[in-house]
């Protein structure tokens, strides 16, 4: 399906967003929000969400905006990739997620793949930074980058979390149900190319 109505409310509510971030003027004010209640409610028409959820989604942003990064650990054991089983949706895709303030990529990717899976890993190659839009995921109403860092495994045991309800290891061929929001077949497929070619480049957009 053409995504363009979401880049456009995305587009809308980062002018409305920066605008009420430096404007002093009143008038303008009033304008931005304005503007602002529009993109939201193109995001709620389209995606089909409340309108009172997506003004949650956008309630704490309030200073310039940025696309918001997600960070994903890839991890292989015997030519097979560590997927993590999601409790909403029964899904799987490789640990991680938003990165946080004061915590640089490396750090947080050890994080989150022992707490969502319990392995114990070493990070070692940037895989991809790409632009959520480029991509077949569903649609979001934030401006997102993925970043996907390969890591070695060295220690620890399966172990599931609040977030995860199933912890595994799945060859290239024999993938699991993926969560589109969080991964994609061509994503995965491209973290074995990395397996398949440790000289490999790192991918972009």
């Amino acid at each position: 399906m053409d995504q363009q109505w979401l880049r456009w409310a995305q587009r809308v509510l980062a002018i409305a967003q920066n605008g009420l971030t430096y404007t002093k003027e009143p008038y303008e004010i009033e304008r931005y929000q304005e503007l602002r209640v529009l993109g939201q409610e193109i995001l709620s028409r389209y995606a089909e969400v409340p309108v009172e959820r997506v003004a949650h989604f956008f309630s704490e942003e309030k200073s310039y905006a940025t696309p918001k990064v997600d960070i994903r650990g890839i991890v292989f054991r015997d030519e097979k990739i560590l997927l993590v089983q999601e409790r909403r949706d029964g899904r799987w895709c490789p640990p991680g997620g938003w990165a946080d303030v004061g915590e640089c990529p490396s750090e947080m990717v050890v994080r989150e793949v022992q707490e969502e899976s319990g392995f114990i890993v070493k990070p070692t190659k940037l895989i991809a930074v790409y632009d959520k839009k480029c991509h077949p995921h569903p649609p979001s109403p934030f401006y997102i980058y993925k970043i996907l860092i390969q890591c070695e495994l060295t220690g620890g045991e399966a172990s599931e979390s609040h977030e995860t309800s199933g912890v595994d290891f799945f060859a290239k061929d024999d993938l699991p149900p993926l969560q589109m929001d969080r991964t994609s077949p061509g994503q995965i497929a491209e973290c074995f190319e990395h397996l398949r070619d440790p000289q490999r480049r790192a991918a972009f957009d």
